[in-house]
């Protein structure tokens, strides 16, 4: 959808690391701490790849995968910012009642049926009302 329509989709992620998983929190703040140096959807992606085996030695070796410095990204991942921007983002799930992940707004609606033959009927109908 983002290359159909370059200008009028846009993604915006949000951390909500699930309870049930003990390395999520650490896991959304690597990713932080790559996206402050430009890597954030490699790392996010190698991340997800590799999502039942997640331990510390996994996310130092996802680090080096993507190219990451690693003494920047230890004090990235650590810095109160990033960990704010996850419980801040953890928040705003909660108050728009996101269970799960993945969970996919458009305009600020819920949409449950994630197919991709939806998604781009629904962006047309989005555009041509936005017209």
């Amino acid at each position: 959808m983002l290359k159909q329509y370059p200008k009028s989709v846009k993604v915006v992620f949000k951390n909500f690391p699930l309870s049930n998983h003990k390395f999520a929190k650490k896991a959304a703040a690597a990713a932080l701490a790559a996206e402050c140096q430009g890597k954030f959807w490699e790392f996010h992606d190698e991340l997800f790849k590799n999502y039942r085996n997640l331990n510390d030695k996994k996310i130092n070796e996802i680090a080096l995968k993507v190219g990451l410095n690693e003494a920047q990204f230890n004090t990235d991942r650590q810095n109160p910012e990033t960990l704010g921007k996850i419980k801040r983002d953890y928040e705003e799930g909660q108050t728009i009642e996101v269970k799960g992940i993945p969970a996919v707004f458009m305009n600020g609606r819920r949409i449950n049926n994630r197919d991709i033959k939806n998604l781009g009927d629904m962006i047309k109908k989005q555009l041509e009302k936005a017209r």
